[in-house]
């Protein structure tokens, strides 16, 4: 069986921040998360991962069927790994919820190892701070943490990558033995090397040919860092496939986001978490997408989008904001200030300006005026309204629902509209208008005289 154990519990002091280290993110995207993905990239059996600092912060970004192990203490890595006891049998990879860059493919790799211990290893001109590989004969004896170096280990330049492959019984039978003699009294993995070697087990390493994809984030600015280089390379595969982005400086898409060939991705624009943007598709200026599908030929301006099916031939913007549950089909036109929320717009609804639409399905070919809003929430729950098909919404309605509203019917300007309104009907629901002749001059006159 091969398995994947996530450590994820370590304070992440340098950081400065109150949040968990693996709960920040990467182009919209948790660290954690980026490491999850990838051992289900490896077609692990089973994920693990343990938790400690703020768990209560990382429980909601786990998948139902990751399982997840509480370290009490911060004791170490070692100390991490023996929390996950249970969980150890078959192949165990253990990964890091901090090194988000490591690919699927060098997972599976290490599963195929036939040691019983395989370490990640990798060559950095700047090794300060990991632990180096120390060798005899080429042969791998130890790992020394920087704390523990002398100035001649230090100037070793392979590193430690902290991610290593283990038959689970080599594995069992190190932390039985893994002590804290070192300066910062804590169990370190690393110490495994020379237990399993002094036990007669097999233990080799495997070079890592892309040094950066072992880096793990430790401060804001290692954060950001990651950030920008990731955003580079994502953006570099995009234009090598087809999609124009016409400044990569200021225009970020996430790892799981697919742009299809032909898109243009217009500067200051943001595309997260499980969107699709198809060919042809223009999306930005200042722009961002979460969540979405984005049909051919749309054009998304100056807008917010989150949880949303947007069609063909659609425009969207500018100062739009589509919420979760927005379904709409094709040719239709959402304009400026136009919020929509679990809503159904069908083909060629027009709704330009001004505008909620809240829990609402609207029919083909429906015009909403300007300042129209759908006065959904009750105070205890929310009510749904349904418009017809080749309705004219006149500007400054309110549709109190549940109602509904019937094909073809016209609602005059400044309605307040409460009873459910016929096919083909003519709705008016205004206050009596009255004009009082030379009211103001009267009034003028009055207050000129008490003076």
């Amino acid at each position: 069986m091969k398995k994947v154990l996530i450590l994820a519990a370590g304070l992440g002091k340098r950081m400065n921040s109150p949040r968990p280290k693996v709960v920040h993110e990467v182009l919209g995207k948790p660290l954690l998360n980026w490491t999850i993905d990838v051992a289900k990239e490896a077609k692990a059996d089973e994920i693990g991962v343990v938790l400690g600092h703020g768990a209560e912060l990382v429980y909601p970004l786990i998948p139902s069927d990751v399982k997840v192990f509480i370290q009490e203490s911060q004791l170490g890595t070692a100390d991490a790994v023996k929390a996950a006891k249970n969980f150890l049998n078959g192949k165990v990879v253990i990964l890091y919820g901090d090194v988000p860059l490591i690919s699927g493919e060098v997972v599976s790799s290490l599963f195929e190892s036939k040691a019983n211990m395989t370490i990640l290893t990798a060559i950095l001109e700047t090794p300060f701070g990991y632990g180096r590989i120390v060798r005899e004969d080429g042969k791998v004896i130890k790992i020394v943490e920087e704390n523990d170096a002398t100035d001649d280990i230090r100037k070793i330049k392979e590193i430690n990558s902290g991610i290593y492959a283990f038959d689970s019984e080599s594995l069992v039978y190190a932390l039985d033995r893994i002590k804290n003699n070192n300066k910062k009294g804590e169990y370190y993995l690393t110490d495994a090397v020379e237990i399993l070697l002094a036990g007669g087990y097999a233990v080799e390493t495997v070079q890592v040919k892309n040094s950066n994809s072992v880096l793990g984030v430790n401060t804001q600015k290692e954060l950001a860092t990651l950030i920008k280089n990731v955003k580079d390379d994502i953006n570099d595969a995009l234009m090598d496939a087809g999609v124009t982005i016409e400044d990569p400086q200021t225009t970020f898409v996430g790892p799981d986001v697919i742009v299809e060939s032909g898109a243009v991705l217009k500067p200051f624009t943001f595309i997260y978490g499980k969107s699709r943007i198809s060919s042809n598709a223009s999306i930005g200026p200042e722009t961002t997408i979460v969540d979405c599908t984005v049909g051919n030929n749309t054009f998304v301006i100056r807008s917010d989008c989150s949880g949303s099916v947007i069609g063909n031939n659609c425009s969207i913007g500018p100062f739009s904001r589509l919420r979760p549950g927005t379904f709409i089909e094709d040719n239709v036109k959402i304009g400026n200030y136009v919020e929509v929320k679990n809503s159904h717009l069908s083909k060629g609804v027009k709704s330009q300006h001004l505008t909620y639409l809240g829990d609402a399905t609207i029919g083909e070919d429906t015009n909403i005026g300007a300042g129209t809003i759908t006065c959904n929430y009750d105070g205890v729950r929310k009510n749904k309204t349904f418009i017809g098909k080749n309705v004219f919404v006149g500007s400054n309605t309110a549709l109190v629902a549940p109602v509904k509203v019937g094909d073809g019917a016209l609602i005059g300007a400044g309605s307040t509209i409460t009873d459910d309104v016929p096919a083909y009907a003519l709705a008016l629901g205004r206050a009596k208008q009255l004009n009082k002749e030379e009211w103001v001059l009267k009034k003028r006159r009055d207050s000129s005289d008490e003076k």
